[in-house]
């Protein structure tokens, strides 16, 4: 650990293992990379009110132990809200850096039950109010930062980055040996994580039976949240192309894993899924219409060919990201000696 570097408290949602909320974890990993010293707070509830405080008194034990010079929220909601609470009501006050990622401020879908829209408003209400308790907010798409009521100000826009070590192009035949695809289907790789309906698994569906008319061997590969983070390069390898169909994005890690790895994409115009792919060949942004993202996939499928995705791999790298919160530590006044940021070493894209 680099003298001087600064000490972050990290506030992630969920478990500690399994998907949820890889993207923080790997952050977290990329900043300690760069010498920033990380640790986790796991909020293990974030409705219960006996719970929470219970998780709050095992956060002051974690602060005491620690003692942060930066409080990090990773989400909004009650994540945020939680964060923001405990560096007003700490003795010693710390900045507190908010990260939103997307259904913590993008209005939840049409059609939702009434009880899922009652509480993605509540979440959203704690998300804006836990703002005015922010030193800096990170938003991951420009969309988002347009979302915020107030404190735009001290607000960047930043994604959560990729491995770019990690998520590379391998051989096509290669990965699919390794995931026990057939090398004569046309796959579509589609992640539906922990809310299909959100994502649309029923618009995907829709326009991969229509491409399945008139293209043989075409299948629809659904993730659903529960694939081990470490498998999942070798899938967006396997797979001929991801389809992105969501009606709400923050900015989409998938997006930019398959990119980092050459994987062709066709979505629809969600979070900034318009900005990543400007450029990128064999990809397109398309109408939420089934017969025009049909239209796309068997454009792409038809000819099975790799894009130029990991040119833009530098924009969103993680090892770039780190070095911009990394500078959002030492701005914020974090630790004698951080004065000057790590010296930024590119990764290979």
């Amino acid at each position: 650990m680099r003298a001087g570097a600064p000490r972050v408290l990290f506030v992630i949602p969920g478990a500690a293992d399994g998907s949820s909320m890889i993207f923080a974890r790997r952050q977290a990993e990329s900043l300690a990379r760069q010498g920033v010293e990380v640790d986790q707070f796991h909020l293990r509830s974030r409705t219960s009110l006996l719970e929470l405080a219970r998780e709050w008194r095992r956060f002051r034990r974690r602060v005491r132990r620690m003692n942060p010079q930066v409080i990090h929220a990773q989400f909004g909601t009650m994540t945020a809200w939680f964060a923001a609470w405990a560096v007003t009501l700490s003795n010693r006050r710390r900045p507190l850096v908010i990260t939103y990622r997307g259904s913590d401020l993008n209005p939840e879908p049409q059609g939702a039950q009434w009880q899922a829209r009652l509480r993605a408003a509540a979440g959203r209400v704690l998300s804006q109010l836990a703002a005015l308790r922010a030193s800096r907010i990170v938003c991951v798409s420009r969309e988002l930062r347009g979302r915020l009521w107030w404190r735009r100000d001290i607000a960047v826009v930043m994604p959560s980055g990729v491995d770019a070590e990690v998520f590379r192009p391998q051989p096509r035949t290669r990965a699919r040996g390794h995931v026990g695809w057939d090398d004569s289907e046309r796959v579509v790789l589609f992640n539906a994580g922990h809310d299909p309906g959100l994502k649309r698994l029923d618009l995907a569906r829709r326009a991969v039976e229509l491409v399945q008319a008139f293209l043989d061997r075409v299948r629809l590969e659904v993730l659903d949240g529960r694939t081990p983070p470490d498998r999942m390069p070798e899938l967006l390898n396997a797979a001929d192309c991801l389809l992105l169909t969501s009606d709400r994005e923050g900015s989409s890690t998938i997006l930019q894993e398959a990119l980092a790895c050459n994987l062709p994409v066709v979505s629809v115009n969600a979070g900034d899924s318009a900005e990543r792919l400007a450029g990128v060949r064999h990809s397109a942004v398309v109408e939420r219409d089934p017969a025009v993202i049909a239209a796309e996939l068997a454009r792409v499928l038809q000819v099975p060919v790799r894009s130029n995705g990991r040119e833009k791999a530098r924009e969103f790298s993680a090892q770039r990201i780190a070095g911009e919160l990394y500078r959002i530590y030492v701005e914020l006044g974090t630790g004698a000696g951080c004065a000057q940021a790590p010296q930024r070493t590119h990764s290979h894209a």
